[in-house]
């Protein structure tokens, strides 16, 4: 649906993007991360027809961006980060505005309009005035008008920027139900976002791909490796664990800390060890420690991005 093969973009003589190369394949939901100034947006830009490549090719909906571009960007639609909005016209007219913008067939603008009202669940503020609705209606505006044309591909830049906790999970249902037809490309600062939503991510850094893959090829490829968390109540017995945790073989180190008036401990493994979750469960079980949590911890989608860009 999206594929990049040795892409270069040049300023000048400043290289923005550094020979990339991804694919994304249809219904794929994909977050596209990287460091301001890495060239994500201009990656992003070249992506969208905004700017064209300095070398190697690019093609959207199997398209040759350099040779199709209107084509092209037929194919997408976006949501900017800012959502620019006419705030002082009414949602449906806003909306039948952008069909004609897009050139909706005449015949299909009014059908094309009350679909994306239904899909994003505008049908309330229908007949209000942009200005006058939420940040959470605001930003189902501007998806709707996304998807009015029906293209295969969405960008989606920020989506959830500046929303509360439940704006923010409607926005995520939304992407959730349209990612059962179309390929999204998300790009987001909230890494918590991208978890929740994304099915695989791709880091740049420095104009060039630092990682991609799922989110758990990722966060095992991590150097820090795999952490067990152990939970004890506090006591005795919590007092001389730490001693005997750090003597399990594979474990690199241990540290503990009191929650909520629990002895916590945070068994780090060494590298390319093996899940040390079964060893710490017969350790605390022959001991009879007063166990209360056991449980793994991968490297966070937070750690990869920080070890791979700082």
């Amino acid at each position: 649906m999206i594929r990049t093969e040795n892409l270069v973009r040049r300023y000048g003589n400043t290289v923005a993007v550094d020979g990339i190369s991804f694919e994304i394949s249809p219904r794929e939901v994909v977050g596209f991360l990287g460091p301001n100034g890495a060239g994500k947006t201009t990656t992003l830009k070249v992506l969208t027809g905004c700017l064209y490549p300095s070398a190697g090719k690019v093609s959207v909906a199997d398209m040759d961006i350099s040779e199709r571009p209107l084509d092209c960007r037929r194919a997408i639609g976006y949501l900017p980060e800012n959502n620019p909005l006419y705030e002082e016209m009414e949602t449906a007219e806003y909306l039948e505005w952008c069909a004609r913008v897009r050139g909706v067939d005449p015949t299909r603008r009014s059908a094309a309009v009350k679909a994306a009202v239904g899909r994003c669940g505008l049908a309330s503020v229908v007949g209000r005035e942009i200005g006058q609705l939420s940040k959470g209606f605001r930003q189902r505006v501007g998806l709707a008008a996304a998807i009015l044309h029906d293209p295969p591909i969405l960008r989606l830049d920020e989506p959830t920027s500046g929303l509360d906790p439940n704006q923010a999970a409607e926005v995520r249902g939304l992407i959730a139900e349209l990612r059962k037809e179309k390929t999204v490309l998300l790009s987001s600062h909230i890494l918590s976002e991208v978890k929740a939503s994304c099915d695989r991510v791709i880091i740049i850094h420095k104009g060039r791909i630092a990682a991609q893959g799922t989110l758990a090829e990722l966060e095992a490829g991590a150097s820090r490796g795999q952490r067990v968390r152990l939970i004890l109540r506090e006591g005795p017995e919590a007092d001389a664990a730490a001693q005997a945790l750090g003597a399990v073989p594979g474990v690199s180190a241990v540290a503990q800390e009191t929650v909520d008036g629990e002895r916590a401990f945070t068994i780090s493994a060494s590298a390319g060890e093996a899940d040390l979750r079964a060893a710490v469960f017969e350790l605390a079980a022959r001991e009879r420690w007063p166990l209360l949590e056991l449980y793994g911890e991968g490297a966070s989608l937070e750690e990869v991005f920080r070890e791979l860009t700082v």
